[in-house]
């Protein structure tokens, strides 16, 4: 009891000083008079999964730009490793952790190393994922349980092993007066979610279920000041969209799972462009920033929404 007074003493000090703030201090209560736009998340500490390649990696470079400390991980210990070296090369602070992040023992182990070696925790993206596509008749049951596994199941150890670092420290700082540090988590979801896919039964499923995880988070640990978002990106040419006959591949358990569309079910390139109104796929570096403005104090009250990054496709 004592200790959630604490916190509601802490709640209406600050309601107090809102009520005599500026505008712009009102959208941005984390000292936003002291934001350096070219530093947005300066001194922060960052987890990002899958950031070897891709949208991850683009993430990885740009909170990494944009001042915070990132624990770059990927299955490829190679393109992790590669990763975290062309982010201290360029001026940044990284360290590499590779693994698999649907190892049950993965999430108290990169989490373990954050601590160890930064002390904190701001941000968590949990991006790491593949496709394993396959009509519903004759998906298998191998098929839709990886899907549930690397996108809902290990997405919900990782934030289960962050807690004490983000909900409990959040919590600890308020029970002292103080005003919380900036933390937050980004899902990454997908518009197979939202709308379904052709030929992702498993894949469409667990993205909606990304999307249910985020709202739940936010609604427990939004009190403590962690925000929790979502991102379902559209079409974004990475491996996952381009042409299956390119040969990228993932491995999961010795077996090969060949990634991308294949030709035949979206006709050609032209189609899949004309499906977005702005006439092209996006970037992976438009999609991170989609990553940065999410973490940034500019996002202090977007709490858990699902941001669609995708051309204005499926509008």
């Amino acid at each position: 009891m004592e200790s959630a007074n604490r916190r509601l003493s802490t709640v209406c000090n600050h309601l107090t000083a809102s009520a005599q703030s500026t505008p712009e201090t009102l959208l941005f209560p984390q000292a936003t008079s002291n934001v350096d736009s070219n530093k947005l998340l300066k001194g922060q500490v960052a987890i990002i999964t899958g950031s070897g390649q891709g949208i991850g990696g683009a993430t990885a470079k740009l909170y990494a730009a944009h001042g915070a400390k990132v624990v770059v991980t990927d299955l490829d210990k190679e393109k992790s490793e590669r990763m975290a070296q062309e982010i201290i090369k360029a001026g940044g602070e990284a360290i590499s952790f590779h693994g698999d992040v649907t190892d049950p023992d993965f999430p108290e182990a990169i989490v373990k190393a954050t601590i160890q070696k930064w002390g904190k925790l701001n941000i968590l993206v949990n991006n790491a994922g593949y496709t394993w596509d396959g009509v519903i008749h004759k998906m298998t049951d191998k098929q839709w349980d990886a899907m549930l596994k690397v996108h809902n199941t290990a997405p919900f150890r990782l934030i289960r092993a962050a807690s004490p670092y983000m909900r409990d420290a959040a919590k600890e700082e308020m029970d002292k007066g103080k005003t919380p540090e900036p933390r937050c988590i980004i899902n990454v979801s997908s518009t197979s979610g939202l709308h379904g896919n052709f030929g992702q039964a498993n894949y469409a499923t667990a993205k909606l279920g990304v999307i249910g995880l985020t709202k739940t988070i936010a609604k427990e640990w939004g009190s403590f000041g962690v925000r929790c978002n979502a991102i379902a990106y559209g079409f974004i040419d990475t491996r996952l969209t381009q042409d299956k006959k390119s040969g990228a591949f993932i491995e999961v358990d010795g077996k090969k799972i060949p990634l991308g569309i294949p030709v035949a079910q979206e006709g050609n390139r032209d189609h899949l462009n004309s499906r977005v109104p702005l006439g092209r796929p996006g970037t992976v570096d438009e999609a991170a920033g989609a990553m940065l403005m999410l973490a940034s104090p500019y996002a202090n009250f977007i709490h858990g929404h699902t941001l669609e990054v995708t051309g204005g496709m499926g509008i």
